[in-house]
């Protein structure tokens, strides 16, 4: 039987908001909208929201980048044959000898695998604006065959898109468990910055965002254990 008082407490809890420069385009499996191929992901109540899968992916992807960059070894994700803990068990790279026996790169330590519990939670990102104030816009695309350089014929598109150049603003949290790593923080808040844009046609201008993150502290230790050899 659980027991309520032996889970783990949120220890640290980090606000977010991206607020979207272009437009937004985010779409996801059940999602419905009566006129575009790909509508918008909204509530119930027809907010608009990124999902939180999305944005934990992402942050995922830009952390893997920058462990490798600082020389750590990283499984590859997200196929669980070559994730931690089956390569970590056979290569000593993977192996961490402080408090208990590991045998998870950096990465799973935060963001999990199938045998390893996230350490993070990522909230969905709600926009707070009325719905009802918001127009519904639908943007036409083509599909473009590459090979000849011409639009392949009856394959006209929409895709429905948040309102253009309106600044919304879309609000969550991350969630830092207790047993969390002391360089979690650092390492995501460096992989925020490297996200400058979410969800799909962003070479085609949408999705582009600028972050506005809450007060963190983060000691100089946790920045200096992520260089190779100090990592707990």
């Amino acid at each position: 039987m659980v027991q309520l008082s032996s889970l783990s407490q949120v220890q640290t809890e980090i606000p977010l908001t991206a607020v979207i420069d272009s437009a937004l385009c985010v779409g996801a499996g059940g999602s419905t909208g009566p006129w575009a191929d790909k509508p918008i992901v909204r509530l119930a109540d027809g907010r608009l929201l990124i999902p939180g899968s999305q944005l934990k992916g992402r942050l995922r992807h830009e952390c893997e980048k920058l462990a490798r960059a600082l020389g750590w070894p990283v499984c590859e994700s997200p196929v669980a044959e070559t994730m931690c803990p089956q390569i970590g068990r056979d290569n000593s790279e993977f192996q961490r000898t402080a408090g208990e026996p590991q045998h998870h790169c950096l990465i799973c330590q935060i963001f999990g695998n199938p045998a390893l519990p996230s350490r993070l939670i990522v909230d969905d990102l709600i926009c707070l604006e009325n719905s009802k104030d918001l127009p519904e816009v639908l943007r036409p695309g083509v599909t473009i065959n590459r090979r000849r350089r011409t639009a392949e014929d009856q394959k006209l598109y929409f895709l429905e898109t948040s309102p253009v150049n309106v600044q919304l603003p879309f609000v969550g949290h991350l969630y830092f468990q207790p047993d969390c790593p002391p360089y979690a923080r650092a390492l995501v808040l460096a992989a925020l910055h490297h996200i400058p844009a979410l969800g799909g046609s962003k070479s085609a201008g949408l999705g582009w965002l600028t972050w506005q993150i809450g007060d963190i502290d983060i000691d100089q230790s946790a920045w200096e254990s992520l260089k190779v050899g100090n990592a707990p």
